[in-house]
C-alpha cells in the first residue's frame, strides 16, 4: 500500500529517511525515475542514503506502475517517490491507488516561480497540475510530517492575485 507519494527533485535525502520513512512505518522506498534507474552510480549513491532495515527499489515508471499494481507484490508500507510534476501524473495515470501527491522539493529553475518557500512550479508543471486535481487528486505542500497541509491549488490562486 502506498502511504504516501511525494514529489522530490532531490529524491532521497535525509528529510526523507529520517522524518517520513519513521513517521510513515514505511518499510519500503521506491524511486520511480527512467533517469535513475539506468544510473548505476546514482543507484549506488541512494543505496547509501537509505536507512536500515528499509527496502530501496529503484525503477523506471513504466515498472513502478506494474509493481505498485500487482496486489501479491504490493503489500508493504510504500514511500513513493518521484522527481517532477509530469512524473507524478504518469503513475496516477497508471495506478489508480494514488489519490493524493506530496510536494516536497522543487527548486527553482529558469522559468519558474516560486508558490512556496521549497516549491518552484513552471507552466509545464501547472498543467499537470490542473490535470491531477482534474482527476481528484490532492496536492500538498508539506516539508515534514508534522508541517500542516498546505493544498497546491490554494497557493497557485493565492501567487496568481498578488
Amino acid at each position: 500500500m502506498i502511504k504516501l507519494t511525494r514529489i522530490d527533485d532531490r529524491l532521497l535525502h535525509g528529510q526523507v529517511a529520517f522524518t517520513w520513512i519513521p513517521a510513515l512505518a514505511a518499510s519500503c522506498l521506491i524511486i520511480a525515475n527512467d533517469k535513475v534507474a539506468k544510473d548505476e552510480f546514482m543507484k549506488l549513491t541512494l543505496g547509501l542514503a537509505k536507512p536500515v532495515g528499509t527496502r530501496l527499489l529503484i525503477m523506471s515508471l513504466k515498472d513502478a506502475a506494474t509493481f505498485l499494481n500487482d496486489e501479491k507484490k504490493n503489500n508493504q508500507s510504500i514511500l513513493l517517490i518521484i522527481n517532477s510534476v509530469k512524473d507524478a501524473y504518469t503513475l496516477a495515470v497508471d495506478v489508480p491507488q494514488i489519490r493524493s501527491v506530496n510536494f516536497g522539493g522543487l527548486r527553482s529553475k529558469e522559468g519558474s516561480k516560486l508558490i512556496s518557500k521549497a516549491i518552484a512550479i513552471t507552466e509545464e508543471d501547472l498543467l499537470y497540475i490542473k490535470k491531477l486535481t482534474s482527476k481528484g487528486i490532492e496536492l500538498e505542500i508539506r516539508q515534514v510530517p508534522t508541517d500542516s497541509k498546505q493544498l497546491v491549488e490554494s497557493l497557485i490562486e493565492s501567487k496568481s492575485n498578488t
